[in-house]
């Protein structure tokens, strides 16, 4: 098993002189070139310009120059915009679609002295719990290959369990940051909505303008927590074409630095859907731990809101904004399709087709309800610090490319359900826009990685990353998985050993939200 620094280890070493830029980024790439054709996570290489950085970097250096990030191998998820390189979101058709420039977030990266070492695997259009497309094929999950690393940040999440770079960027709708973090056996972080500008990560050939995001937000993946932290400095900040013209951030300090002052509700079941055994037991890891440090753990509050009418407004305000692109015909078949729902049918299947043909009125109503929500979280957030619960149900499951997602199900210690009912625990700090950090939180019977999230109050991003920090410490955090083939993926979906599994069809998720 190896051993993969964390960015903070690196940038000492950097800072020591015992290692340089150039020999980091070597390294990475000779990983690369060496791992990455079973694991299929770096889509677009850009090798020849991360060691030109590198070299540049370490020039930097010796010139006295010290930024955050000066030096470090980092991958970028495919959706970012980088100058030269193609942005595509997975889709074939725009697999000639070129930026001019950066995103204002790989700009951030660079201007740190990041080495970009290219891009991350990303599902079609960012619409799925998986990462595979027709262009660029099928991410694995680096513990298993025959199942997936997830969604849609998955690609980001198998290179740094690979040790492929010491840190990754991606983004988050449904959970895209999180999930895949919980089953790679990594860290990420969805900041606060509004928090990190997006400029430059939008699905091609839109305009990369400078726009508010309603759920999505882009945020930090890496090893370790302190790293985390470390890279949400260099990503927060508003805009600098709009807000950032009179706005800076400053974020508050973690509301505690030790365990036992923490206040803490933890959650392991939700009414809409059972927590299998695996998650529940990485839940209980995390509460022994909190209990052992002398944190105040409840297991409910009166304060907390409904979770059935959160999982709902977070389905309607999901799905409402995934269709508003889609062609007349497309709407016009799901039009017909809500109108034959049973009126007394309040499954969330039912609630995600009546989303997507929404009115604006609709909308509105579904709005007010989550300020009323917002609310409740800040009544809530002055009695506890965070919010310790699942991320999804399971650890990593197997590959699924059925063209029709409606078509999936997901195995809950036995039992299906609706694969996208798997995205109500991802929606709980996603509806209201609060940070949330993905940790992990020690493995399955089968040797799965399974994390949890620690969701935190709005704009106080710095409280679940100490919490992380501090639960770090306590049960341990990444551990690099064995560079082992499951027998399922030695055979090869086609009989052809060693073979990457490529997908069936690209109809995963047109017909469904996104997880971006």
């Amino acid at each position: 098993m190896e051993n993969f620094p964390t960015a903070e280890e690196l940038a000492g070493a950097l800072r020591a002189g015992e290692v340089t830029s150039a020999e980091l980024t070597d390294e990475a790439i000779a990983r690369i070139e060496r791992d990455d054709e079973t694991i299929h996570a770096i889509c677009v290489p850009d090798f020849d310009r991360a060691r030109a950085a590198a070299r540049g970097a370490d020039r930097a250096r010796a010139r006295g120059e010290d930024r955050p990030l000066l030096g470090i191998p980092v991958t970028v998820k495919e959706s970012y915009d980088v100058a030269g390189l193609p942005t595509t979101w997975g889709m074939p058709h725009h697999r000639d679609h070129l930026p001019a420039e950066d995103a204002v977030q790989v700009s951030r990266l660079k201007a740190a002295g990041a080495v970009v070492l290219g891009k991350t695997n990303v599902p079609f259009g960012l619409q799925d719990v998986q990462s595979f497309n027709d262009l660029y094929g099928t991410t694995n999950n680096p513990w298993d290959h025959a199942r997936t690393p997830g969604g849609s940040s998955g690609g980001s999440a198998a290179a740094l369990a690979s040790g492929f770079g010491a840190l990754s960027i991606g983004s988050d709708l449904a959970g895209s940051l999180r999930t895949p973090a919980h089953f790679c056996g990594v860290y990420a972080h969805k900041p606060t909505l509004g928090l990190a500008a997006t400029r430059g990560m939008v699905p091609p050939p839109e305009p990369a303008w400078p726009v508010d995001m309603d759920l999505a937000v882009v945020g930090p993946m890496a090893r370790g927590a302190r790293d985390l932290a470390l890279l949400l400095d260099v990503m927060a900040g508003p805009d600098p074409l709009t807000l950032g013209l009179a706005h800076q951030v400053r974020l508050p300090p973690a509301r505690h630095e030790r365990l036992r002052d923490f206040r803490v509700l933890v959650l392991d079941e939700h009414p809409l859907i059972p927590t299998g055994s695996a998650v529940r037991a990485g839940v209980d890891r995390v509460v022994d731990a909190l209990v052992d440090g002398g944190a105040r753990v409840a297991r409910d509050s009166p304060l907390l809101p409904d979770l059935t009418e959160a999982a709902v407004l977070y389905t309607q305000l999901l799905f409402s904004g995934s269709v508003a692109r889609f062609p007349v015909e497309s709407y016009e078949h799901l039009q017909a399709r809500a109108a034959g729902l049973d009126a007394d049918d309040r499954s969330l299947d039912a609630a995600r087709l009546r989303a997507m043909v929404f009115s604006h009125r609709d909308w509105i109503g579904t709005n007010g309800r989550r300020e009323l929500h917002r609310h409740g979280w800040r009544r809530f957030f002055a009695e506890f610090d965070a919010v310790v619960c699942p991320i999804t149900p399971t650890p990593a499951f197997p590959h699924d490319h059925h063209p029709d997602p409606r078509e999936r199900r997901i195995d809950i210690d036995g039992v299906e359900y609706p694969y996208f009912d798997q995205l109500v625990w991802a929606g709980l700090a996603t509806m209201p826009g609060l940070p949330a950090t993905a940790v992990p939180a020690g493995r399955s019977p089968e040797g799965l990685p399974v994390g949890v999230q620690l969701i935190g109050p709005m704009f106080e991003d710095r409280t679940p990353l100490k919490l992380a920090e501090l639960l770090e410490q306590r049960i341990g955090g990444f551990q690099a998985p064995e560079r082992t083939l499951s027998p399922d993926a030695r055979r090869g979906r086609d009989g052809d050993p060693g073979r990457i599994s490529r997908p069936a069809g690209r109809g995963q998720g047109r017909g469904e939200a996104g997880s971006r």
